[in-house]
């Protein structure tokens, strides 16, 4: 049964931000692990969708070798298809030189970095050593920064990894710097896995700002696998973060851990923003619509818990 209100009661609290950008991820980290090919057609109007509901970071897709991500295969023609409009950033995920390539061909000005926190998932992932995977973005980010790209630095594993355990807090921020010493403005710390909670979140932005990387600099990627990500989006805004990583619906799955309900939703946040009157610019109403739309087209409901209480 849907709720009667479409908006939470609204109790501000001090020590937080008065506005979060929101950076969607549901096109790119959302779609990426779906077995089944989402239709070109289906994902531009996503996009559209998610342009509509207010969102203003929209991360697209990534150019990748269609081999590693079958999903994203369609890149080129799907930012052709995209109407892109002033004052929506539609960033894209490119892993190596040919990505860049390809990102600069389809004419976009924001670019992704993915790198590891940890040695075993650089070597699973991008098939380097920690160290080693700064030689395969450095010639990345510089050309990037030369055409006047803005680049984004992700840490995954940045909370815990699936083969090597905990990860110190001091490691993570020795890649974080190095990425933001190699020209990324933004760094998104990732907990890949879901297992990171309050405290940790504090511990990682100490190690952090202790290395050098300002908070005005981070970001949030949190998972819910474990119902954690929420509560770790609060530490991270009571810290000063001002940017969180969402997708729209909850869609984006974890392959390292079992159970795990992928990314934080969207509309999740949203709710949780609303009720603590800091502005976000997202119109929640059309936020449900679209991923109550985006669930029907996969075959299957939404994970959001906010998403199953309004739509009915």
């Amino acid at each position: 049964m849907a709720l009667t209100t479409e908006l939470p009661q609204r109790v501000p609290a001090d020590g937080l931000p008065h506005r979060v950008t929101i950076y969607e991820v549901g096109p790119r980290d959302g779609l990426q692990n779906e077995s089944g090919i989402v239709p070109v057609e289906v994902k531009a109007e996503f996009v559209e969708r998610l342009a509509d509901a207010g969102l203003t970071t929209l991360e697209t897709t990534s150019f990748v070798h269609p081999k590693w991500v079958p999903q994203l295969a369609d890149a080129a023609d799907l930012l052709e298809r995209v109407e892109r409009r002033a004052g929506v950033d539609y960033p894209v995920l490119v892993p190596n030189e040919r990505g860049l390539d390809r990102a600069l061909q389809a004419g976009v000005e924001h670019v992704a970095i993915f790198a590891s926190a940890t040695e075993t998932f650089a070597g699973k992932n991008l098939n380097r050593t920690l160290d080693e995977q700064f030689g395969m973005f450095e010639p990345v980010v510089t050309r990037a920064r030369a055409e006047g790209l803005r680049v984004r630095g992700y840490v995954s594993m940045a909370f815990g990894d699936p083969w090597e355990g905990a990860v110190d807090p001091a490691q993570v921020a020795g890649v974080g710097r190095r990425l933001v010493e190699m020209g990324c403005g933004q760094l998104s710390l990732g907990d890949t896995i879901g297992t990171g909670t309050a405290g940790h979140v504090d511990a990682v932005i100490d190690a952090c700002v202790a290395a050098g990387v300002g908070v005005d600099t981070l970001a949030v990627h949190f998972h819910d696998t474990y119902g954690q990500a929420l509560a770790n989006t609060l530490a991270a805004l009571r810290r000063g973060v001002t940017t969180v990583d969402a997708s729209a619906g909850g869609l984006g799955g974890c392959p390292y851990a079992e159970s795990a309900t992928g990314n934080l939703a969207t509309e999740d946040l949203v709710w949780m923003l609303d009720g603590l009157g800091i502005a976000h610019g997202a119109d929640l109403a059309k936020l449900v619509d679209t991923s109550a739309w985006m669930a029907a087209a996969l075959g299957r409901p939404s994970p959001s818990r906010v998403v199953r209480a309004l739509s009915g």
